[in-house]
């Protein structure tokens, strides 16, 4: 259908969402009135646009005129601009007062308002400096105006030139005729390619160089955030960035050179081969080992605990500490520092309680802290003491662009003397280097994880990186206990790490089992069986906060997509309850949701407790939808959030999760995708990771080939990091301590 241009005058904004996704307008042209639709961000009443689209039947609403883009015209006659006044296009104008300026300047209004705002100040009510502040408001929206105008020929719609707006203000097209690729980083969903072809599409041509040093940066950034890669061989940067840019080598080492002379890339020689960073990794990694080295030249006093301190422990609670634990917690104490990792069943909690109860003995005052919200409550409840998430730890706050800001730092650390962080496999180089920054010398510092679980979510290595480090004390429990052993899940997973093939029952004693289903599709029709019908029927257990599907991949009938879908229409199909569509994915009212990135701005209310920010990997249940207020209520582990529908996107179906969304949660019973698992995430530590998210039952539904191939595959996948290097080099760096 070829798109046709209507023009016309904006007569009423019927409907805007808050991001300005979706507005409903009426528009009034010389013949008749329409309702269109689309992308209007910051479309106001009076205003008259010339409109590109096509009409389409609305199966509720009729017939609509749907908006692909669009141009506008400030409004010529006192009624139009009356409308558009009066709407609140202009802070600090409201009816009253747009009415008082109209009868007063009449059709010379908006040119008042913008050449001659002290006029405005004749007008009974309005102040000198309230003039100033309106000629200032309509600047900003004729600014705005502006900038769409002059960005539509770039193919950039109104809604991504009010993000750009928002981020580089009213000198954006200026930054974006000079460099396009400037766009890349400003997390506005416009990525290298079409940077690329608005290039092409610039009147005046750029600099050669430009295109492959950014994209050079790109190569980088997207190894930084998609792969974890803090930094990058040279000649693996230069290999990729050639390829990906269609360009030869000796470009891409010129403008790594340039590059590298201006400070927009730093590189370090590692193990004799040149390796580059982006700025912002570098300094992470290096903060992190200026830290621990500063934290090692002035370790916490040392305490006197004994042996014997320790058996009044065992005597109070009724435990008998391995000799791997009493080491681990004589460590802790005595000398105030220790990394605590092992796998499950080798007593990693008792020994924390121990560490902890004599760390209360001394007097000291403790901080529990986890990097999400789940493991925070996890570690709540099984040392009976409160922890934090590591950004409420820090006392986060926000910037303009909804960045975080510590409130705890270097120069206002932490109040405490002991520190204990939990799961620190999830913990990424920017958040682990932020926790040092706050921390005082002479605290306190247990760490501790599991190692052989997936590195984070985000970039870097840094449980692994400092093990291997040898800088700080290490215990690793590998003891399994006589109780642990009675449990199929804890010993099929320390065999699944040692590279052997589980034992699978078939008794209802057992806690493990497998079901063969080879075709992907049967997988999941299983899958949905089990936590619709044969897991809540056979062990009382109820479906959405008992059970989780875990899945290698988004994609396949195996896969997260897929089984979602399946499972939202077995567990809460269609009836009365309200719904909401954004792309492909339909979210109801008592829907299992999750998270998919760090919102800092969600406000949330848990008893008499407040607190901001929902995170990556969060799973809730949405309760209600109001479509009228644009919010849902989401109950986020007890955290209740009203949750703007403009944030929808950041949300997911949650019945199945990603085995890496799963890592520092753990749920009652797990039902594993164990077929159709490509082959780039078919490895052992995947699949341990998965199998240790069960407490207390774990089912794999898929082909044991499958889970034999996973299990076979120990070549994890290799994350480039440099903090080992920055912690044990004889460096420049080992001098400089902060």
């Amino acid at each position: 259908m070829d798109e046709i241009t209507i023009k016309g005058s904006v007569g009423e904004v019927i409907y805007k969402n808050a991001s300005g996704t979706y507005t409903v307008i009426a528009l009034e042209t010389d013949t008749e009135l329409i309702t269109a639709v689309g992308a209007l961000p910051d479309i106001y009443e009076g205003e008259i646009i010339s409109a590109l689209g096509v009409y389409k039947q609305h199966r509720t609403y009729g017939k609509q005129f749907s908006i692909s883009s669009y141009s506008r015209e400030l409004p010529t006659d006192t009624h139009q601009i009356y409308k558009y006044l009066s709407s609140g296009a202009i802070k600090g104008l409201g009816a009253k007062r747009a009415l008082s300026i109209i009868e007063k300047f009449g059709d010379d209004t908006l040119e008042v308002i913008e050449n001659y705002p002290e006029k405005l100040s004749s007008i009974k009510g309005i102040s000198f400096k309230q003039a100033e502040k309106i000629a200032e408001n309509y600047k900003k929206q004729s600014d705005l105006r502006n900038i769409i105008l002059c960005l539509q020929k770039y193919k950039i719609t109104a809604l991504e030139s009010a993000r750009i707006y928002k981020k580089l203000g009213n000198n954006a097209v200026n930054i974006i005729k000079e460099n396009p690729y400037s766009l890349c980083s400003l997390e506005i969903g416009i990525g290298f390619e079409r940077a690329e072809s608005i290039e092409r599409m610039l009147e005046v041509a750029l600099p050669q160089n430009l295109r492959i040093e950014e994209g050079v940066l790109y190569t980088l950034r997207h190894n930084l955030y998609a792969n974890g890669h803090t930094c990058i061989p040279r000649k693996k940067l230069i290999k990729s960035a050639a390829e990906y840019l269609r360009t030869d080598n000796d470009a891409i080492d010129i403008a790594i050179d340039s590059l590298s002379d201006t400070l927009r890339i730093k590189n370090e020689m590692i193990n004799s081969e040149e390796f580059m960073f982006l700025p912002s990794s570098f300094r992470d990694e290096l903060s992190i080992a200026k830290r621990i080295m500063a934290i090692m030249h002035f370790p916490p006093v040392r305490s006197n605990t004994l042996i014997s301190d320790i058996e009044k422990i065992e005597e109070t609670d009724g435990i008998i500490y391995g000799e791997e634990q009493k080491e681990a917690i004589i460590t802790a104490v005595n000398k105030g520092l220790l990394i605590l990792t092992g796998g499950p069943g080798t007593g990693k909690t008792t020994t924390l309680r121990g560490i902890l109860t004599l760390f209360e003995k001394q007097g000291l005052h403790i901080e529990l802290a986890a990097p999400t919200g789940r493991a925070a409550q996890r570690m709540s409840e099984v040392t009976n003491r409160e922890a934090k998430t590591i950004h409420r730890l820090l006392e986060v706050q926000w910037n303009e662009d909804e960045k975080p800001v510590f409130t705890r730092n270097i120069q206002n650390p932490l109040s405490c003397n002991a520190v204990v962080l939990d799961e620190l496999s999830m913990v990424d180089i920017s958040l682990f280097a932020a926790f040092l920054d706050a921390l005082p010398l002479g605290c306190r510092l247990v760490l501790v994880g599991d190692s052989d679980q997936l590195p984070p979510v985000g970039a870097g290595n840094v449980l692994k990186d400092i093990i291997v480090s040898e800088t700080l004390p290490v215990i690793k429990l590998n003891t399994i206990f006589r109780q642990a052993l009675k449990s199929d899940i804890v010993k099929n997973s320390h065999m699944i790490i040692k590279g052997e093939t589980p034992e699978f029952s078939n008794g209802k004693k057992s806690d493990f089992f497998h079901i063969e289903t080879e075709l992907p599709l049967m997988c999941a029709e299983m899958i949905a069986d089990l936590y619709h019908r044969r897991l809540p029927n056979a062990y009382g257990l109820d479906a959405l906060t008992d059970i989780q599907v875990i899945c290698p991949s988004k994609k396949g009938e195996s896969g997260t997509a897929y089984i979602n879908a399946l499972l939202q229409n077995k567990v809460n199909p269609k009836s009365k309850q309200k719904e909401i569509t954004i792309g492909n994915i339909v979210f109801r009212e008592n829907d299992k949701v999750m998270q998919t990135r760090n919102n800092y701005t969600l406000e949330w209310v848990k008893g008499k407790e407040n607190g901001q920010g929902i995170f990556n990997g969060d799973i809730g249940i949405l309760k209600e939808i109001k479509i009228a207020d644009e919010i849902m209520i989401i109950d986020f582990d007890g955290r209740i959030t009203e949750y703007p529908t403009e944030y929808l996107y950041e949300l997911e179906l949650s019945y199945a999760i990603t085995i890496h969304k799963s890592q520092g949660s753990e749920f009652n019973a797990v039902i594993i995708a164990a077929t159709g698992v490509p082959y780039q995430l078919s490895y052992r530590n995947l699949l341990y990771t998965a199998v240790t998210r069960a407490k207390e039952l774990c089912v794999t539904v898929g082909t044991k080939e499958t889970l034999k191939k996973m299990i076979e595959n120990d070549k994890k996948t290799r994350r480039y990091s440099a903090l080992k290097h920055f912690l044990t080099a004889e460096s420049k760096y080992e001098q400089s301590i902060d």
